[in-house]
């Protein structure tokens, strides 16, 4: 990688980094307070700044996986699919830092090209045609081919985040198909789905029978790699970390789609 190519990835790294602690600010102020009118001034401004990099990262394209994941962020679907307006704030902080957070991954691993555009077409869907949210494929396609890179590279940190991301998404996708007032039959909390940490998804996801057991393989660092934010100072993914992690995200595809 020559230096002035480097440099532009530094460069929207260090941007994506700065959206991304902004946005955790943001999200706070409004758990603290929805309605507070300053936040949420803040949140408009906050959208549109991302909204600008999301721009930038897709080469102005609206059909780059990027700029739709960004697009879908401020969708709420009903359950035949249709889009519908009411998102609250606080989901949409929390869907847009996802999305920031898969542009972060997958900048990191790039090592020919400047900008996430670089991979504007997404890979035709076929491993996750049994995601319910269809926008959502073409992201998790994307995310599974950088998971398989990130490993190739021996960057186990990078994997094992990702492949706990596509595990969170399509464990996520399943709940809010079947519901949340299905799901607290089983036990689930009775907070929205989105407020609930990862490892309760997974295990609210396994008691209502959309998944078996097989999360039980996970390695502590892949269970708290959302609720920690980062893997803390000293401590190394490992190959076999995250070897176990993708095993575990295969077999839960197979869980949630048992006709693959």
């Amino acid at each position: 990688m020559n230096t002035s190519l480097r440099t532009q990835i530094d460069a929207y790294l260090i941007q994506l980094e700065s959206l991304i602690l902004r946005g955790n600010g943001l999200r706070d102020r409004l758990a603290a307070q929805a309605s507070d009118l300053s936040a949420i001034h803040d949140t408009r401004q906050w959208q549109e700044d991302c909204g600008v990099t999301i721009n930038q990262l897709s080469g102005g394209s609206k059909a780059h996986w990027l700029a739709r994941s960004f697009s879908q962020a401020f969708l709420m679907r009903a359950e035949d699919g249709r889009a519908i307006e009411g998102v609250e704030p606080a989901e949409i902080v929390r869907r847009l830092l996802d999305v920031l957070q898969l542009a972060v991954v997958t900048l990191s691993q790039s090592d020919e090209a400047p900008m996430v555009a670089a991979s504007s077409q997404a890979p035709a869907p076929h491993r996750f045609d049994f995601v319910h949210n269809i926008e959502l494929r073409p992201v998790l396609e994307q995310a599974f081919a950088d998971a398989s890179r990130a490993f190739e590279k021996q960057d186990y940190d990078a994997a094992m985040r990702t492949s706990c991301g596509i595990l969170e998404a399509i464990v996520t996708d399943a709940l809010e198909h079947k519901g949340l007032s299905a799901l607290m039959v089983s036990g689930a909390p009775a907070e929205k789905i989105s407020e609930w940490s990862f490892e309760t998804r997974l295990a609210v996801a396994e008691r209502a029978g959309l998944i078996r057991g097989g999360c039980a393989r996970l390695p502590a660092v892949a269970r708290g790699y959302r609720d920690r934010g980062e893997v803390p100072a000293g401590t190394q993914v490992s190959e076999r970390e995250a070897r176990l992690c993708a095993q575990v995200l295969r077999v839960i595809m197979r869980d949630l789609d048992p006709g693959r």
